[in-house]
């Protein structure tokens, strides 16, 4: 790995409509109103973590009895389907004719370097992202309105190339994955560790919303040691599915939104490949950490027919709940003069995670945080993931100075490169 990467150490969908506004009650008070936006993929192959992201906001917002410094909040719910042009309309809709404060989200690579295009054109707004992991949001044309407390694509995948290559022993991998930024960020993660220990990747790209896998299940590689999913909802479960109904038998490795519990809690020949699969991941289900426990007990008793634990969607959307409202109280509700203490407080936060951990950013406003090697588990028919290894501080760039990671060039279909011979 690259020098300084780490110190080691089906639900129910929410009664929500795309566009509604909820206000909580009572809310004319003195002291005024905060107005947080949110946008989710409750459309797409996305929607099912999208609902999820839903149950973590609701979460976060009653903890503080919807109430912040002493103001009320308005939640203003808007949906996506995993599209940038439809994200950037929710949100325009949002700051322009909702006229909100702050928005949370959005959930998919493409939506989320939409909006921090978007989020330059601001003055008296910020955007807090939701989960979109696509790398150059925060690595390349950053902008000083957008805020991320998540990992992206390449700070989720960190530890499993060279667990691939080292414990696996596989030498050419096959790669499976969705054709847009965020999983050109997790390859490309992957494949900084895997290559450069003398591994090969054979890549072969789908369409996001792809429903028929055939051709590409095909094209797999009969010499490949592993293959590598990166595909997430919907996309996942009907590779996987078709994949164990073709009877591949190649050890399958993974992201953290193929072996997550919007794929695991569904139902299906798919499970068969899911028991004992090796993922990264920044979450896992089956933690023996205190704080997870008591947030998996808090989650369950309040959405009692969500998952069996919190998807990476809703710790995403709860973490980042957290640090808005940890920024406001530090600001006591202030969000004058173009928002600047409430961003600076953002800049400045360590916010406690649900995995027991801190989350803080760097200079790029970009999360730096912990990630996992998982092992799925069945336990009296639930898969969860388990923990293999952890890795704390992990960075956007692998611990590399900025400069030279950016010399590497942007994630992409084609980089980087290192084929089979």
């Amino acid at each position: 790995m690259f020098k300084g990467l780490i110190t080691r150490r089906a639900a129910a969908a929410l009664a929500v409509t795309a566009s509604a506004a909820f206000v909580a009650p009572a809310f004319a008070q003195q002291g005024g109103v905060i107005r947080i936006g949110s946008i989710k993929t409750l459309e797409g192959p996305f929607a099912t973590g999208g609902q999820d992201a839903v149950r973590a906001l609701t979460m976060a917002f009653e903890e503080v009895n919807f109430t912040v410094a002493g103001k009320k909040i308005e939640w203003v719910r808007e949906s996506s389907n995993a599209q940038a042009d439809v994200a950037l309309a929710r949100a325009r809709k949002l700051i322009e004719q909702d006229q909100v404060d702050i928005i949370i989200g959005p959930l998919s690579g493409a939506e989320g370097m939409a909006l921090r295009d978007y989020s330059r054109t601001l003055t008296g707004n910020t955007i807090v992202n939701g989960q979109s992991a696509a790398a150059d949001t925060t690595l390349r044309d950053v902008s000083p309105n957008f805020f991320r407390f998540n990992g992206d694509g390449m700070q989720w995948i960190a530890g499993l190339g060279t667990y691939a290559y080292k414990t696996m022993n596989a030498r050419h991998v096959a790669m499976v994955g969705g054709d847009y930024a965020f999983p050109y960020a997790q390859v490309f993660g992957f494949m900084q560790e895997f290559c450069k220990l003398g591994g090969k990747v054979t890549k072969l790209w789908s369409p996001l919303g792809t429903t028929d896998f055939a051709s590409t299940i095909a094209s797999i590689p009969k010499n490949a040691d592993a293959v590598l999913v990166i595909h997430g909802g919907t996309d996942a479960l009907a590779f996987l599915t078709q994949y164990a109904q073709a009877g591949g038998q190649q050890p399958l490795i993974a992201g953290p939104v193929t072996v997550d519990q919007v794929v695991m809690s569904a139902r299906g020949p798919h499970r068969r490949l899911l028991n004992n699969l090796i993922s990264a991941g920044p979450i896992v289900d089956d933690s023996d950490d205190p704080t997870w426990k008591a947030f998996v007990d808090r989650y369950k008793k309040r959405f009692p027919d969500g998952f069996a634990a919190p998807s990476i969607n809703a710790v995403h959307y709860y973490i980042a709940a957290r640090a808005v409202l940890m920024a406001l109280e530090q600001v006591k509700g202030d969000l004058s003069s173009n928002q600047q203490a409430f961003q600076a407080a953002l800049a400045k936060l360590e916010v406690p995670t649900p995995m027991g951990g801190k989350v803080r950013l760097d200079d790029n406003r970009q999360a730096i945080a912990s990630n996992f090697i998982r092992r799925v588990v069945d336990r009296n028919g639930q898969l969860f993931t388990t923990q293999v290894e952890r890795f704390d501080n992990v960075t956007q760039t692998y611990g590399m100075p900025r400069a030279e990671f950016l010399a590497l060039g942007s994630p992409s279909r084609d980089n980087p490169s290192c084929p089979p011979q």
